[in-house]
């Protein structure tokens, strides 16, 4: 499999897709291919504004991007050479997903080799299921398992802060209480301007900051919090 999973779609006050450009031309590489980007993600289902800014933002790359609507949609997956899966929210992507009999369609695809790129929501469907996701679920999916092109959970736009007078949980806390009913399942914390990539079974860690990965404790108490350094190999996490 081929699978880039970028955390998020900007950093910082970067223009959009700006940081990810140069992670997804060298992922895609030089001979131009024809994109299927799904947009689902979108809540206000405006499908062809999002496409044009994606299109805008990887302009200077040779592929052509088709742009995925109920309209078309398992025709355009179908022709595809690569599968691109933009953010938003991601109860919406998956609903729409499954809803647009499209689930196996995609798993199929990438498990034969088409190479996928997600950020964001579409990051999170890279995982085993959206169950670390940071969005509000403001539709119900018909299941919360997602692609499992990665054995492991994602949680992009990762950052864990305490905020003094404030009494909700932290992320860290919790990615704890995910790994307190789900103990085994390993979660990487992405920090936005990072990514995943996977070439066949060899995954390593892109960015120029540490993400984290979040594993059970003892006996599946609690959660171990461990740094995941840049360029680091990943790949023992596939098996």
């Amino acid at each position: 499999m081929q699978v880039l999973a970028l955390s998020s779609s900007r950093v910082g006050g970067g223009a959009y897709l700006s940081a990810a450009l140069p992670m997804i031309g060298n992922f895609l590489g030089p001979a131009a291919k024809r994109v299927a980007f799904i947009p689902f993600a979108a809540a206000d289902n405006d499908y062809d504004r999002y496409g044009t800014n994606v299109r805008e933002a990887l302009a200077s790359l040779p592929h052509t991007i088709d742009v995925v609507t109920p309209e078309n949609a398992r025709s355009t997956v179908v022709d595809c050479e690569v599968l691109m899966v933009g953010g938003g929210n991601t109860f919406k992507l998956l609903h729409d997903i499954y809803s647009q009999d499209l689930f196996l369609l995609i798993q199929q695809k990438v498990t034969g080799g088409t190479p996928y790129i997600g950020w964001s929501a579409g990051s999170n469907l890279a995982g085993k299921t959206i169950g670390t996701t940071n969005d509000m679920p403001i539709i119900q999916p018909q299941s919360f398992t997602a692609f499992a092109f990665l054995p492991f959970q994602i949680n992009p736009h990762y950052h864990n802060a305490t905020i003094e007078g404030f009494h909700g949980e932290t992320r860290d806390q919790r990615l704890e209480e995910f790994l307190l009913l789900n103990p085994g399942v390993p979660v990487i914390g992405l920090p936005e301007g990072t990514a995943l990539q996977l070439q066949d079974e060899n995954l390593q860690y892109r960015g120029s900051q540490n993400a984290y990965l979040f594993q059970s404790g003892q006996d599946g108490g609690g959660a171990v919090k461990t740094a995941i350094a840049p360029d680091a190999d990943l790949s023992y996490l596939m098996v």
